[in-house]
């Protein structure tokens, strides 16, 4: 079934059917009934691709990420599509997998589906291939980067202030007389790079044990986290407290803490429901994923109505320690 099919059945051009469907006010209430009851007579559905191209809007926004399985990706997913269909927004998701090859390829997939905009979740894309295809793409295509940051000059980049807030919490366990302050991260993307330097910069500040032995890199699971503590448990190394770059590590840590009765205090982040969920509870950086995806969110609906072109480029939040037992 298609246009000319309803313009038959309602004795209009094509040129009305089309206006009818495109929501324009020059149809008369008569004639747009004409065309609206043959259009239910007929059984017929607009199909959304073709609209979509006629009023050079999909109304789908394509999210990329590095892998839904992640906590915090699944979060972040979830808040985006809850808060872009709520504004009659459709996404399509495109999960580019951790490994470091080539992803031009899911750019290019979603560039073909006529997406109106590209929201990208932390770092997934590493060669220089890729982040030079993203800033030609974002010249026709908007981008959106939720902390990350690929420097695009007509993208827009969304970001928490991790930095900071890891070196607030440094001096915040400093000021409570730890020393040696144990850091477990997992990942080098933009955001575990801040979250070190902050580290780095907390640990410097304070004038607190530069050790070598206190940094350490480690898989993100639950038994990497268990295996690092455990060593510098067995080698002696004196912990007053311990940081990790992820909630999970954290956990981790917590627990064969626990185990070994070795009470300190244990800060992770994210403020995922993992932290909720340990025993004790667990103090967490929040880096404010909510703000983020809303102000996401908000910027395609600028950019859908043609508001944006006054908008920054550039929104940084600031990080909050949210408190649990643990700390």
């Amino acid at each position: 079934m298609t246009i000319y099919d309803i313009a038959k059945e309602a004795n209009v051009s094509i040129a009305t059917v089309s206006r009818v469907l495109n929501g324009s006010q020059t149809v008369s209430a008569k004639t747009r009934e004409k065309v609206v009851q043959a259009m239910k007579k007929l059984n017929y559905t607009p199909n959304p691709f073709a609209r979509g191209l006629t009023l050079n809007s999909m109304r789908v926004i394509g999210v990329v990420c590095s892998d839904v399985g992640d906590a915090f990706y699944a979060k972040a997913v979830s808040l985006l599509e809850n808060e872009l269909r709520s504004h009659n927004f459709d996404i399509v998701l495109s999960c580019t997998g951790t490994s470091s090859h080539s992803k031009q390829a899911y750019l290019e997939a979603l560039k073909n589906k006529y997406v109106d905009a590209i929201i990208i979740i932390g770092s997934p894309f590493y060669t220089s291939e890729d982040i030079q295809y993203l800033k030609t793409l974002a010249h026709t295509t908007p981008i959106i980067t939720i902390n990350s940051d690929y420097h695009l000059p007509t993208g827009y980049s969304i970001s928490c202030d991790e930095e900071t807030g890891i070196f607030k919490t440094v001096q915040a366990l400093s000021a409570k007389g730890c020393e040696s302050i144990v850091y477990l991260y997992d990942s080098l993307n933009h955001s575990g790079r801040q979250k070190l330097n902050g580290y780095k910069k907390g640990v410097a500040h304070c004038y607190l044990n530069k050790s070598e032995q206190l940094l350490r890199q480690i898989p993100r699971s639950l038994e990497a986290a268990d295996e690092a503590v455990s060593e510098l448990l067995a080698n002696n190394v004196t912990i007053d407290a311990i940081i990790t770059s992820e909630d999970l590590l954290a956990v981790g840590a917590q627990r064969t803490l626990l185990t070994n009765n070795a009470l300190v205090p244990v800060i992770g982040c994210n403020n995922s429901v993992l932290a909720e969920c340990a025993t004790p509870t667990l103090t967490s950086l929040d880096n404010r994923l909510d703000l983020l995806c809303q102000k996401a969110v908000d910027l395609c609906v600028a950019l859908d109505s043609g508001n944006a072109s006054n908008l920054p480029r550039t929104y940084r939040f600031e990080a909050k320690l949210k408190h649990r037992n643990s700390f």
